[in-house]
């Protein structure tokens, strides 16, 4: 069972940038999809961008051209830049593959001021 630990995040102001990291302690070479996914209180997790083995992206409309996601299969690690933060992206951010199906890490703080 790979684990999902996930940082990076902060408090910065509107307009400004995040980078987060995912590190799996198992090998993510072999997994088709990974992505990244925000959860704010009351409401469902959402998928904002996920990437294939060969390095194909999608973003959710609400993040497209403003945030990035890579992978490193060598490092087993997830990444995601952010930038052009808005108070809206205010959230806890996980990774996970595409479906979910890892135990969900305890994620990490995003909170945009405005």
């Amino acid at each position: 069972q790979v684990q999902l630990v996930e940082s990076g995040g902060g408090l910065v102001q509107a307009g400004g940038s995040l980078r987060l990291s995912c590190a799996a302690s198992g090998s993510i070479f072999s997994i088709s999809v990974m992505g990244w996914y925000r959860q704010v209180p009351g409401k469902q997790r959402e998928l904002v961008a996920r990437i294939t083995r060969d390095g194909s992206t999608n973003y959710a409309d609400s993040v497209e051209g403003r945030f990035t996601i890579a992978r490193d299969n060598a490092k087993n690690t997830l990444l995601l830049q952010m930038n052009s933060l808005r108070p809206e992206d205010t959230a806890v951010y996980y990774c996970n593959t595409v479906p979910a199906i890892f135990g969900w890490g305890q994620g990490t703080q995003v909170t945009v001021s405005s």
